[in-house]
């Protein structure tokens, strides 16, 4: 690379340490330093959510699979987009109005806890051991895909590129906290958008084709099944990748995005600036795959579909915008690993060590103990990086289902239906991700993705349990019911 991208790269990396250095001294309290106080705006809350969630799957996957394979794969997109789309609808203003309405509860463990009264504490420590096991491993499939972009582009040993990817996430996440890594986030989820957009309008421009013949028709007499939107797929396989939206509804690093709005009538235009975002994105990438198919299958092929992204840029661009490109893909990988380890540093602190420590604590000293946890898990993530055997898209997609079904149902449930009960909360947790481990474990996975069954399993859970285990649930008494109706009530008329 020449000095212009390597620029390019240094003044990247010099904006996420000064943003982290700069809101360090912002953080007085556990509540400002997981969530901003509720302060973040509309716009932070959209592209920070999408960032977050758009890893590098979104500028070298999606690209690569329609390199590869085509429009078959633009079920899963499909099903993503749509997802989202209803999770802003149906969850993000219930919950930002109920989190506060529940003891103005900061992490859904919290929420949870509170939402049904439960003084066992088995809720909070059930749903923290979920965020704790699968983040963790989450977080190690980035510091993965973090090392090999740096081995790729940079030329350094993959240990040497995990490191310098853990040391610049954790610090601007250990200094800055949730106000930080939202705004570097939004930044990021930014950058991503321009590339995506510039880099197919431009490999587009640069295509030699016959006077006579346009794109579709080109890829088609290249392809004649590349553009077959049902090549290779079977009726549970789409539904499958369909089933990839429901993810959404259960994925605490992006529904606390909507926990920390200062206003819940400001998700409405949240919502349409992100799917806005996401649905431009990922048409961005989609084309980059299929024109990219188009321009290299004119110059012998590619030897990595997944290089198709990255090769049109750097084959098109001067050296300072191919840095920004490779900046923008370090962006996708780096925003998710600051979210998820942020989320997970909340989990170790507010659901298990002040959970259980009874002795008074200062707000700085929580803070504190917060930044050091977030150390901590990237510590242990790294070391799993180091020794995983398993590669990254299959990492992502056992965690999102483990989430998608331990929490999704569970929180839309506790959102929608007053009936539900603390017991049954536990029996879905426990059923939807019980049930996406027997579903990878038996191979079963390879006929359906996992997290559809364990949607179901956990949904019949939740509402078999709350109507058929009251005589056996002590985790609440009727006081404690009472209290949880008026609760939900008072949700639903701020609403």
């Amino acid at each position: 690379m020449s000095f212009g991208s390597y620029l390019a790269i240094a003044i990247y990396f010099g904006f996420l340490l000064f943003i982290g250095r700069y809101f360090y001294d912002k953080n007085a309290s556990m509540n400002e330093y997981l969530l901003d106080n509720r302060q973040m705006g509309p716009v932070v809350t959209a592209l920070s959510a999408g960032a977050s969630d758009m890893s590098g799957w979104m500028l070298l996957g999606v690209p690569g699979a329609l390199y590869a394979t085509g429009v078959a794969n633009v079920w899963m997109i499909a099903g993503l987009i749509v997802g989202a789309y209803c999770n802003y609808l149906f969850l993000a203003k219930r919950l930002r109005v109920y989190t506060e309405v529940a003891s103005d509860s900061i992490t859904i463990p919290d929420f949870l806890e509170n939402r049904f009264k439960d003084r066992t504490k088995i809720l909070r420590i059930i749903s923290g051991l979920i965020i704790l096991i699968f983040f963790t491993l989450y977080v190690s499939s980035g510091i993965i895909a973090g090392g090999k972009t740096f081995e790729s582009f940079f030329g350094l040993k993959f240990a040497y590129g995990a490191v310098f990817t853990l040391i610049i996430v954790v610090f601007y996440t250990f200094f800055g906290g949730f106000k930080a890594v939202s705004i570097t986030d939004a930044f990021q989820g930014l950058l991503m958008f321009c590339v995506l957009v510039s880099i197919p309008v431009v490999a587009y421009l640069n295509l030699d084709l016959p006077s006579d013949t346009n794109l579709i028709k080109e890829i088609s007499k290249l392809d004649a099944n590349h553009l077959n939107p049902f090549r290779d797929q079977t009726f549970w396989g789409i539904l499958g990748l369909l089933a990839w939206g429901f993810g959404y509804f259960g994925q605490p690093h992006i529904i606390v995005r909507f926990m920390a709005i200062r206003d819940s009538k400001e998700l409405a235009k949240a919502r349409r600036i992100g799917i806005g975002w996401m649905t431009i994105g990922l048409l961005g990438a989609i084309m980059s795959g299929l024109i990219g198919f188009v321009y290299f299958s004119q110059r012998g092929g590619l030897s990595d579909p997944e290089t198709v992204f990255l090769k049109l840029g750097e084959l098109l661009f001067p050296p300072f915008f191919i840095g920004i490109i490779i900046s923008a893909v370090l962006s996708a990988i780096m925003s998710t690993i600051s979210s998820q380890l942020l989320v997970t540093s909340s989990s170790v602190t507010k659901d298990f060590i002040f959970a259980f420590y009874k002795k008074e604590v200062s707000q700085s000293t929580q803070t504190a103990i917060s930044r050091y946890a977030v150390v901590v898990v990237a510590l242990i993530a790294t070391v799993l990086a180091f020794i995983s055997t398993d590669n990254v898209l299959n990492v992502v997609g056992n965690a999102w289902a483990g989430f998608g079904a331990s929490f999704g149902p569970v929180l839309l449930f506790s959102l929608y239906w007053k009936r539900m009960s603390a017991l049954g909360a536990l029996a879905g947790m426990i059923a939807g991700g019980a049930t996406v481990i027997f579903w990878i474990t038996s191979g079963l996975n390879a006929y359906v993705y996992e997290i559809l069954p364990g949607i179901l399993t956990s949904s019949l859970a939740i509402i078999m349990v709350s109507i058929w285990g009251d005589a056996i649930n002590k985790m609440t008494s009727e006081p404690h019911e009472q209290v949880i109706k008026d609760e939900f009530e008072k949700m639903k008329t701020r609403l």
